[in-house]
């Protein structure tokens, strides 16, 4: 079958109404991932769908699906599926997880360590200046920032990434073609020539209220932890936390002024048990075996992958071969075992900083961390 056909297939079975994440996956999952064979068999048990399933299979929109194969066919433009070996694996644990993602951009950045930054829409500009921080912070230590676009915090970190030259993921709740709020047209453009811009919505699908927690589960599955940066007490960003906790994932809150209403989300998530940063070092100290944990299971995913080879060559070095930092790292590494603090004396790096580079080399298969807090260098790097 040709590549055209597949996608057709693919966008044919998205756009068949009715058909839930759960049960489109376990029948794409006893189909060996075959779009046709799902819509034959659908098709053979039409009497079984409800009318508008069984109309749609019987005549699909032609226009529609041409539109839905124009917008797949522009430069940078992907349909990831979840049967898909680079498919994001820590999206496969949530609940009722997307069958497919529609991803303006970078896909590979999709794999990366990320930490979710959101908060309130209506923020303080204090609010968005601490966001702005620790997004900043965070992107410099090899995390992707993930967010979802919305005014406020979402904007904040966002932008903080892009100005560090630095990649961040945006999390829609509308079609990949449409842009919410209509003033972030800009914000998304560059979002998605650095980074990615993300969908679990199909071409041509406009903001609607219940858009927005099932984008909230993409951009808390996505990511390791979720940091809440101000949140009123009705404030979305809480369902963003919320799931985060439920999908088994660190939540952090910024403490704020107790007159300050913006704060009382956070101060909820506080009460609560989630856990009170002051900084994004404490952040990326949480996460760091996390994230060497997913580099291990995505190293396993694409070694079990008939086109291992090339998905390991999309996987990201953000030309950290020539940054001289990681070059003069990994020259003071050597071969032999090191510790963080003899590191720290070869290179005048913070052991902070060195901490983060490790990780990203680690995560890239270019060092190994030992027993002892020590790092050693792999052969043939």
């Amino acid at each position: 079958m040709d590549e055209q056909a597949q996608w057709r297939d693919w966008l044919t079975l998205l756009r068949t109404p009715g058909l839930g994440p759960a049960g489109l996956r376990e029948r794409l999952t006893a189909a060996q991932g075959r779009a046709d064979r799902v819509l034959a068999r659908l098709r053979q048990e039409a009497a079984l769908l409800a009318p508008e399933a069984r109309a749609w299979l019987e005549r699909p929109d032609e226009a529609r699906l041409a539109a839905d194969l124009d917008w797949l066919a522009a430069p940078n433009h992907h349909l990831l599926r979840c049967t898909e070996p680079d498919f994001p694996p820590l999206l496969e644990h949530i609940p009722q997880a997307p069958v497919a993602l529609f991803v303006s951009g970078d896909t590979s950045l999709l794999l990366r360590p990320q930490v979710a930054v959101v908060g309130a829409r209506s923020a303080s500009a204090a609010g968005k200046s601490v966001a702005g921080a620790f997004a900043r912070q965070l992107a410099q230590a090899g995390f992707v920032i993930t967010s979802g676009l919305a005014d406020g915090i979402d904007g904040a970190a966002h932008q903080a990434a892009l100005t560090e030259g630095l990649p961040t993921i945006a999390v829609i709740g509308t079609g990949p073609d449409r842009v919410y709020p209509r003033k972030h047209r800009p914000l998304q453009a560059q979002v998605e020539a650095a980074g990615a811009v993300v969908s679990e919505f199909l071409p041509g699908t406009a903001a609607r209220a219940d858009h927005f927690p099932r984008r909230n589960r993409i951009i808390a599955g996505l990511s390791l932890g979720t940091l809440v940066v101000e949140a009123g007490l009705q404030s979305g960003s809480l369902i963003t936390a919320r799931l985060a906790g439920e999908q088994g994932r660190e939540v952090f809150a910024v403490p704020g002024s107790i007159h300050n209403p913006l704060a009382r989300g956070c101060h909820r998530l506080i009460k609560e048990g989630v856990r009170l940063v002051e900084g994004a070092s404490e952040i990326v100290e949480t996460l760091a075996p996390a994230a060497r944990a997913l580099g291990v299971e995505l190293a396993r995913r694409l070694d079990q992958s008939p086109e291992a080879g090339t998905e390991r060559d999309r996987l990201p070095s953000d030309g950290r071969r020539d940054d001289p930092d990681y070059r003069r790292l990994l020259d003071a590494l050597g071969h032999a075992p090191a510790a963080l603090d003899e590191l720290a004396e070869r290179t005048g790096q913070t052991a902070a900083v060195l901490s983060s580079m490790l990780l990203m080399l680690e995560l890239e298969g270019r060092v190994e961390g030992l027993a002892g807090g020590r790092y050693q260098r792999l052969p043939g790097v």
